[in-house]
């Protein structure tokens, strides 16, 4: 699966004929995901073991190139972009929490593509992308170290440690040259390609933006709702704290008036049947 390096998306002949033959975003795009795709596919299987996450990565890979177009369109290597957005996708521990990928798939038919396919998915995922990058795809150890965000030393501690482990399990590919050769041939032999037209990439890609976009609205707009509503109810000053309750000693309990004596009652009986005012009451009353 040695993979060259992707072609210029204008023809040498219209790029030295006329300014007018440049291609479109859309068409460059186009060039791209024809050119580097079904090998993308492939590649991102041998990570994985899974044919369908191999094509969602590889789609959603495409995806992201659209959405930063610009900055894919003037990269060094925009197959190489798309690349290492794929394998990430693909490696992402997130799939694990995915109902069917943890059903496992059919293997390779082929019993010797089975033993090797079973060797690579026995590595750790850095060490399987390494050797995946230097020895299924030919890249240069600079170039995988970079890819792989890795040092030029410890990508090397990585590919000769995947080498070593492979050999363990299947001693007829010791020699890197001949595990280059099954590497090819594994990729191969599934006959996996994108099911995706560039069109519909584009468009799911645009779809996907939009929605983010709503989504990041929406989120802005209740971040002020709430935030203004919290201006709006919150105290304005402060009030301190009432102090604990303590009890006294020594204090009477309150309590109301008593009952009447026999002796109170005939006074207030008295005092009713008395003039409560006019002449009659300053005169003393005779025996």
């Amino acid at each position: 699966m040695t993979q060259t390096a992707a072609p210029s998306p204008v023809p040498d002949s219209a790029a030295t004929s006329t300014p007018t033959a440049a291609l479109t975003p859309a068409q460059a795009f186009d060039a791209l995901y024809a050119f580097a795709a079904p090998a993308l596919v492939r590649q991102t299987y041998l990570l994985t073991g899974r044919r369908e996450l191999a094509r969602e990565s590889v789609e959603r890979a495409f995806q992201l190139a659209w959405q930063r177009w610009p900055e894919v369109a003037v990269d060094r290597d925009p197959a190489g972009w798309v690349r290492a957005a794929a394998y990430e996708c693909a490696m992402s521990p997130w799939h694990r929490l995915r109902l069917r990928h943890r059903v496992p798939e059919p293997p390779p038919a082929a019993l010797d593509d089975r033993r090797l396919l079973s060797a690579l998915l026995n590595l750790p995922p850095v060490y399987r992308r390494t050797l995946l990058l230097y020895d299924g795809l030919g890249l240069g150890l600079p170039e995988t170290a970079a890819e792989s965000e890795a040092s030029t030393p410890a990508a090397a501690n990585r590919l000769l440690h995947a080498r070593e482990a492979v050999a363990a399990r299947l001693p007829d590919l010791a020699d890197p040259e001949e595990l280059r050769c099954r590497l090819t041939e594994l990729g191969s032999t599934e006959g996996l390609r994108a099911t995706a037209k560039p069109v519909v990439v584009r468009s799911g890609s645009e779809r996907r933006a939009r929605r983010w976009t709503r989504a990041a609205i929406a989120f802005t707009i209740l971040l002020i709702g709430s935030t203004a509503l919290t201006v709006r109810t919150a105290p304005d000053h402060y009030e301190a704290p009432q102090a604990p309750g303590a009890s006294v000693h020594g204090v009477p309990p309150r309590s109301g008036p008593g009952s009447l004596s026999e002796k109170d009652v005939e006074l207030r009986t008295k005092l009713r049947s008395t003039f409560g005012k006019g002449p009659e009451r300053v005169i003393p009353e005779t025996r």
